[in-house]
């Protein structure tokens, strides 16, 4: 006679992200944005505040690829920055 002992055993409900699903970027469309991210946060030991710019553009790329669900800014964290989107890029 065998009988499982499962004291302690919780059972593990799955749900789904907070925010949807984040689908893998497979063709690498973002790549370019999630690599100067990577390297920010490298040059600045990991303090991802100093790299806020580089991970608003990594999203924004995300967004306008539908690789993520289109969110305002500013329920991403990025409230400050909004402005920043209307106006261009210099290089």
């Amino acid at each position: 006679m065998s009988t499982a002992m499962n004291f302690g055993v919780k059972s593990f409900k799955p749900r789904p992200p907070d925010k949807g699903s984040f689908p893998l970027d497979h063709e690498g469309e973002c790549k370019k944005f999630k690599e100067l991210f990577m390297d920010c946060l490298r040059e600045n030991n990991l303090d991802s505040h100093k790299c806020r710019l580089e991970s608003k553009d990594y999203l924004e790329c995300r967004m306008e690829r539908d690789l993520m669900k289109r969110e305002p800014l500013s329920k991403l964290g990025f409230a400050d920055m909004e402005e920043s989107k209307s106006m261009p890029k210099t290089s």
